[in-house]
């Protein structure tokens, strides 16, 4: 591996590790509220697995979809910390 390959595979790992720490971070002190958020507005891919990005909810208050909401807050508001099964 030549200093080229090797500085641009430090930089590679580099960002990946800021970012799997941001998520962690994020996650602190909070928890997933399901049923919550409005369309366009969820924190990452929808527990159903109809898409797998922040962002891409298309109605709101699906129980599929959630965000990052401070511990206890949830059921507060009307969500669930648990997917909301609406057959």
């Amino acid at each position: 591996m030549n200093k080229s390959q090797l500085l641009l595979s430090s930089a590679v790992a580099s960002v990946i590790a800021l970012g799997l720490a941001d998520s962690a971070q994020a996650a602190e002190g909070k928890e997933k509220c399901y049923g919550v958020s409005k369309a366009g507005k969820n924190d990452c891919a929808t527990k159903n697995g109809s898409h797998s990005c922040a962002g891409q909810s298309k109605a709101d208050n699906d129980g599929n979809e959630w965000m990052y909401l401070a511990k206890g807050k949830c059921e507060k508001i009307g969500g669930s910390t648990k997917p909301i099964d609406k057959k």
